[in-house]
């Protein structure tokens, strides 16, 4: 790797860690944010929510925004957005205040997600990108660690706001490094598709709402017509989409075997994935009583083994492609999900330890392989489109889970202590306690199943040949 390709490889690993760590130091941190500004259990969840909405919305049309007009500029944009984001986060006077800062900083971190890939295309030749993936992906869950172990800290001792301020020096250094180092390649023509976005948004928006009002209420007039019009502007957003020739959803990419599939098994593992560890970590405080702290330290094994094998996957797929290596990491996830099924009441608290090992594993194999294939086969001009569609289908994957996991969640106990589960603030006991876990299975279930469709799409794409393409870097 070239001294200039080291330092653009730097900056984005740091957009990747300073996302990630946002990631899981907010979950963190929730029982203070609902206590400290008077919030709602439902309120409070959007601080989450939003944050995911934005990213799936807006990924395509930004990547796309930087084949126009440079996506190292955007990549750039979107850290000092980001940072300014965090800055109003940690200033927040209230929930609803709180929850708009998010909604910027997703814009940002949605800037850095759609251009980050698309600026490892143009600087990295197709045989060296899944060593670059790899790299990356120890950035995120370098962060997810960090996230993990400063949140806690941080909540306690300090305050919850510092989990945003801790965002500033980054952000200014990484933008001070990448307006210097990562400069725009080439720019194509482009055309955005704002109409599509709008029925995306509210097609998404409006079924997030369904669900989580259910699972708040039970069914009601409120959540039954959310979920209807969500359904409605869904289907509308497709029968769009079809009709255009640059829609969000770019079929025509598609074409292609291996980035069909290779999306695909992107989207079903997002919304497989997420879940497990979510459920996992209610049962860690809901049921075994832990902390969040404690209980999320439980979790660090897996981004451990992320951390140290994510760039040596990401080699290993760039001299044998991707379909081997991908399909095995959705097999580790498969079985580490297995071995959470095992999990009851009076379970040693060492298998979650070997069970988050494996699912580590998996992840680190999977992500770097699958997202190195999907970029060695976008065709050069479209790799920010491309890297905006790969997110999105991820993103939207990610924030289904979510939502289908709360979902699940409430409907297995008692809705109000559910939700306090979630936040940390009530422990199960007795016969309850039980039950949730048989909840748990249900959804555990529900993911495994996303995650073996994930598995087959994998294999499904089939083998592939990467030539040592010149390399390409913005001057």
């Amino acid at each position: 790797m070239e001294s200039k390709q080291k330092v653009v490889m730097a900056v984005l690993m740091l957009g990747t860690l300073m996302g990630s760590l946002d990631s899981t130091i907010v979950i963190l941190a929730f029982p203070t944010i609902a206590d400290t500004l008077h919030s709602d259990l439902i309120t409070t969840l959007w601080v989450i929510l939003i944050y995911l909405l934005v990213v799936a919305v807006t990924t395509t049309q930004l990547g796309r925004i930087g084949d126009i007009y440079g996506r190292s500029r955007m990549f750039n944009t979107g850290f000092g957005v980001f940072t300014l984001g965090s800055l109003f986060c940690g200033l927040s006077p209230s929930i609803w205040w709180l929850i708009a800062s998010r909604a910027v900083q997703a814009l940002g971190g949605s800037l850095m997600q759609a251009n980050s890939g698309a600026i490892v295309a143009d600087t990295f030749p197709p045989n060296q990108r899944g060593a670059a993936f790899g790299y990356i992906s120890l950035g995120w869950t370098s962060g997810a660690m960090l996230g993990i172990v400063l949140g806690g800290i941080i909540t306690t001792f300090v305050g919850w706001e510092y989990i945003f301020f801790i965002n500033l020096p980054i952000g200014i250094v990484a933008t001070v490094l990448g307006l210097r180092y990562v400069r725009d390649e080439a720019r194509v023509r482009e055309d955005l598709d704002i109409p599509g976005m709008i029925l995306l948004c509210a097609a998404l928006s409006l079924l997030s709402f369904g669900a989580i009002d259910f699972a708040a209420r039970d069914l009601a007039l409120s959540n039954i017509g959310s979920l209807l019009a969500g359904v409605v502007a869904l289907v509308l957003f497709f029968a769009y989409e079809l009709r255009i020739s640059r829609p969000i959803m770019d079929f025509s990419a598609l074409e292609s075997r291996i980035l069909r599939y290779s999306i695909l098994a992107t989207f079903f593992l997002s919304l497989g994935y997420l879940a497990v560890v979510f459920l996992i970590t209610m049962y860690l405080q809901g049921v075994r009583a832990l902390s969040p702290l404690y209980a999320a330290l439980l979790l660090i094994p897996g981004y451990v083994a992320g951390s140290f094998l994510s760039p040596v996957m990401g080699r290993l797929s760039d001299r044998y492609g991707a379909r081997y290596i991908a399909t095995a990491g959705a097999g580790a996830i498969i079985l580490a999900t297995l071995l959470y099924l095992s999990l009851r009441i009076d379970t040693p608290l060492e298998f979650v330890l070997v069970a988050s090992g494996v699912s580590g594993i998996g992840t680190s194999m999977f992500f770097p392989a699958n997202n190195s294939a999907v970029m060695a086969h976008a065709p050069h001009g479209t790799y920010g489109g491309i890297s905006g569609l790969l997110r999105t289908m991820q993103n939207i994957g990610i924030l289904g889970s979510f939502v289908i996991t709360i979902t699940v969640a409430a409907a297995s106990i008692p809705r109000e202590v559910a939700f306090e589960v979630f936040i940390g603030t009530t422990n199960l006991v007795g016969g309850v306690s039980q039950a949730f876990v048989q909840g748990i299975d249900a959804a555990l279930w529900i993911s495994l199943v996303f995650i073996a469709i994930a598995g087959v799409l994998s294999w499904l794409r089939g083998e592939e040949t990467r030539g040592a393409s010149p390399l390409i870097t913005g001057r």
